[in-house]
């Protein structure tokens, strides 16, 4: 496929700027093709796709309602692009934009698949991107000055927006080998755990993807597990569900583990982290909660330990989305403690709050020969426990990729 970028703007009003950055595209050997998504006045240079293309035939958005007319703009490009993309005319995309064309933009940039550049100009990228990235892998660049004009700033903001692109597409990694693929979720208090389960499963041939705990990460795990790119999961940090049922800020939603039930894929779950609940500075812990125990864990992130009876909670979440399973998983408790605050001398070790949170499990999982619950006596972070989880894989050297997929989720039956 010829290296092509699709160069995005609302070309009634930043015609001239994107003209500039395709301009400084052909000077570095990139085709490009110019994308007019403007919902106002005519685009005041001629675009290679105008507004009607995008739209398929459509009629165009209502000017008079600059909202709905984004949001329809905004699903037609992303219709539009993802043709392109399955047609394979799209080595990359840019956009500029300010917060209209921003949100209008990075709609259907995250509709592309992960690994295809993408990088936003946008007047807003030094504030929260988190409603324009979420768990896709756009590159955000901030303009400095508004994109209204060329001068000394913007010249060459957008000209660096260009050559980053354009080495995005021209200095592509060769694909590695093809390898089972397996998603693994951590924290910072998980980490030895989910270290020792990695490095041991690589070496055994499988692909590990890691992804941080923090409700973007697990969702962008979720999303490759709904794409076919993901074999099998574990789930060993599972720390969004305590955000979610008492109110921190890395929630992951409500939809948390519907897909990796929905998919059938080999799963096993623990509780990793499952003692704290996150919240910003501690400026902006929720004043209910300012005379609980807190942890600081760093400038911008505190810590709060769950309490017997929010566990419990906790317990009832997960029991109800796992009874929904139809295929194999395992969950395994580690009586030890959930994570590195929750040990002996630490400031999060609770027994109380841990004994609620996994005999409440127990009671609530509708187990069965298909949905397991094993209890282990060691800590989250101790070797012994990572080793549970590669032990039937250790046995069975000569079983193909696929087959030792399966065996490590039923590892946990034999612990």
């Amino acid at each position: 496929m010829s290296r092509k970028v699709y160069a995005i703007a609302t070309m009634d009003t930043k015609g001239m700027e994107l003209n500039y950055i395709a301009d400084c595209l052909r000077a570095a050997g990139v085709a490009v093709t110019t994308v007019d998504v403007g919902t106002l006045d005519p685009p005041c240079i001629t675009p290679d796709v105008d507004r009607g293309q995008v739209l398929g035939g459509a009629e165009m958005p209502h000017s008079d309602d600059r909202g709905t007319a984004v949001t329809a703009m905004g699903a037609a490009l992303r219709r539009y692009l993802v043709e392109q993309w399955e047609a394979g005319n799209v080595s990359g995309v840019l956009g500029i934009g300010g917060s209209g064309g921003t949100a209008l933009i990075t709609e259907a940039m995250r509709a592309l698949p992960i690994g295809l550049p993408k990088l936003m100009v946008s007047t807003v990228a030094s504030g929260n991107t988190a409603a324009y990235v979420d768990c896709s892998d756009i590159t955000m660049m901030y303009s400095v000055v508004d994109v209204a004009g060329l001068n000394v700033v913007s010249e060459k903001i957008l000209g660096n927006a260009a050559h980053a692109i354009a080495g995005m597409v021209d200095h592509q990694i060769a694909q590695r080998e093809k390898r089972p693929t397996l998603g693994m979720t951590m924290f910072g208090v998980t980490t030895p755990c989910v270290t020792t389960v990695r490095e041991k499963l690589e070496a055994d041939g499988f692909d590990c993807l890691v992804f941080h705990a923090t409700g973007t990460g697990v969702r962008a795990m979720e999303q490759l597990v709904a794409s076919g790119m993901i074999d099998g999961v574990l789930d060993i940090t599972t720390t969004e569900v305590a955000d979610e049922v008492v109110g921190g800020v890395f929630r992951a939603g409500p939809q948390r583990f519907d897909t990796l039930l929905q998919r059938e894929i080999p799963l096993v779950l623990s509780l990793g982290a499952l003692d704290m609940v996150n919240f910003g500075s501690k400026e902006s812990v929720p004043s209910k909660f300012r005379e609980r125990q807190l942890h600081v864990h760093n400038s911008q992130v505190t810590l709060m330990r769950t309490t017997p009876e929010e566990s419990r909670e906790i317990a009832r979440w997960i029991a109800a989305k796992l009874n929904r399973s139809t295929a194999p998983l395992t969950v395994v408790i580690p009586e030890g403690g959930v994570s590195m605050l929750d040990a002996p001398d630490q400031p999060f070790f609770d027994p109380e709050s841990d004994r609620a949170l996994f005999d409440e499990l127990e009671s609530q999982l509708d187990t069965s020969a298909e949905r397991k619950l094993v209890r282990s006596p060691h800590h989250v972070n101790d070797p012994q426990f990572a080793e549970a989880l590669i032990r039937q894989r250790r046995k069975s050297d000569c079983d193909p990729p696929q087959v030792v997929l399966l065996r490590v989720a039923q590892e946990f039956a034999s612990c």
